[in-house]
């Protein structure tokens, strides 16, 4: 019964079937799941567990010795303060991007470059760079007018414009911070936040890839017209098609909610990869770097920018930016409160002695560390329908095999692993899968079978380039 193996199978049964059997909110499941598996971890576990953390042996024993909801709370509020301010911000640059225009601009200009004919590469190249500080869905709700308006221009490929819309957005929400996902997981597995950005980003563009092979070779087998509907009748969508360049901010102005953050995140994990010496030349330039590359500073301010953007278009408007910034963080905080729940069970599931386990069955070979944490991903997400569920519970699982000294390459590798994992396999439990699904007037069954294999073919092929690339590039 106290077997941490046993009480994880007990935690993930209890979310898992909260969400889809009892329609538990995730935030629910999740705090019903850390709650139990908190109760079913004994004292003296819980004091072994800190003591390998290196914590004190009387504060271990404190530790013990605290009530099942102080423990969760001290989680669920640790959580908080990781990723707070970086998902709020997170949906402000993503609100003021859409309401500015500033993403239609983006994606209209990748359209000048590839021309027509490549629009598909266009959007999935679009979806995937918006979907990194943007959430998915308001990535889903912004591109698939423009995929009808496209379609309308061209008169084919609607299903491969939706399929590429779908796997870039996809891929940038469980692979690149600032999406929750990837944010929750980095903190967990101390991954630097730079090197999650630079090495999701590669991966992310080998795996939107192999989705584009696939989603050519779907739209040619199963041709799917686009078909008018009372929320998106092709009469308004040639109106949005239509719509004046002049009223768009430059591109230039656009980019910088997304360039700022990465910019200045990217140039502090240079200088820090710099020994002192190589740096002492250029100090005053090394601080303010590491001062603004600290990431809620650096999201910040491509939240500054995204605002003053929003401001520059809406100034005839007498609201101002308050009912804008408003629904973004009404959205945003659902998304906080999940996750930090999300991190409170994570905690509690280290707390019982998991990564001890899991340490012990994969002692003879480090390597099927990446494996293992791409299936407990894949079956979490595959059971429940959240990807960002799946990366919290797996980050959770492993978090203490991240930080362990003798991992024979980078964690990085572990929480691309988990990133890929968890687009494996979406179907009406995913949320995802629903707005795609309606948006795109597409049938439950032509969703079936286009949507759900196109990230199957993405997540797999994001392992396998994963497992290559932590042998040959161990980085460590």
């Amino acid at each position: 019964m106290t077997d941490p193996l046993f009480i994880l199978a007990v935690g993930v049964l209890i979310v898992v079937g909260g969400i889809i059997g009892l329609k538990l909110h995730p935030f629910l499941a999740l705090l019903l799941g850390a709650f139990v598996v908190a109760l079913m971890t004994p004292a003296s576990v819980i004091e072994q567990y800190a003591i390998a953390k290196g914590t004190a042996p009387a504060a271990a024993l404190a530790l013990s010795k605290k009530s099942v909801g102080e423990r969760i709370a001290t989680e669920f509020g640790a959580t908080c303060g990781k990723i707070g301010i970086l998902i709020a911000m997170a949906a402000i640059i993503g609100k003021c991007m859409l309401e500015s225009g500033a993403a239609e601009r983006i994606i209209r200009s990748m359209l000048r470059i590839t021309g027509i004919e490549k629009a598909p590469i266009a959007f999935i190249i679009s979806s995937f760079f918006i979907g990194i500080p943007v959430f998915f869905d308001t990535v889903i709700f912004l591109m698939m007018p423009l995929a009808k308006a496209m379609t309308l221009r061209i008169g084919k490929n609607y299903l491969l414009l939706v399929l590429c819309i779908m796997a870039g957005a996809a891929m940038a929400n469980s692979l690149v911070p600032p999406a929750p996902g990837p944010l929750f997981l980095i903190g967990e597995m101390k991954i630097p936040i730079g090197t999650m950005m630079i090495a999701g980003t590669i991966v992310g563009l080998f795996t939107i890839t192999s989705g584009y092979f696939f989603a050519l070779w779907a739209n040619r087998k199963w041709p799917i017209p686009l078909r008018d509907s009372l929320d998106a009748r092709l009469e308004d969508i040639k109106a949005i098609a239509a719509k004046e360049d002049a009223h768009l901010p430059a591109l230039g102005i656009s980019l910088l909610p997304i360039l700022i953050p990465l910019v200045l995140i990217c140039a502090d994990t240079a200088f820090s990869a710099m020994s002192a010496e190589q740096t002492s030349s250029i100090k005053p330039i090394v601080n303010v770097v590491h001062f603004l590359g600290e990431k809620n500073l650096a999201i910040v301010a491509g939240g500054v920018a995204a605002l003053l953007i929003l401001l520059s278009q809406k100034k005839s408007e007498k609201e101002g930016l308050t009912p804008f910034v408003q629904a973004a963080l009404m959205s945003g905080g659902g998304i906080i409160l999940i996750t930090a729940a999300g991190g409170a069970f994570g905690g509690m599931l280290q707390q019982s002695g998991i990564s001890g386990r899991i340490a012990e069955l994969t002692k003879g070979y480090q390597m099927a560390l990446i494996p293992l944490a791409f299936i407990i991903a894949a079956v979490v997400r595959t059971a429940q329908g959240s990807a960002t569920v799946a990366l919290i519970t797996a980050s959770g699982i492993l978090s203490g095999m991240a930080t362990n000294s003798q991992l024979a390459f980078h964690p990085v590798y572990l929480g691309l692993a988990i990133g890929c994992g968890s687009k494996l396999i979406p179907w009406m439990n995913d949320a995802g899968f629903w707005i795609v699904c309606k948006l795109s007037n597409l049938t439950e069954q032509e969703a079936l079978k286009t949507i759900s294999p196109l990230l199957v073919v993405m997540g797999v092929t994001g392992l396998v380039v994963i497992m290559i690339a932590a042998q040959l590039f161990p980085l460590v």
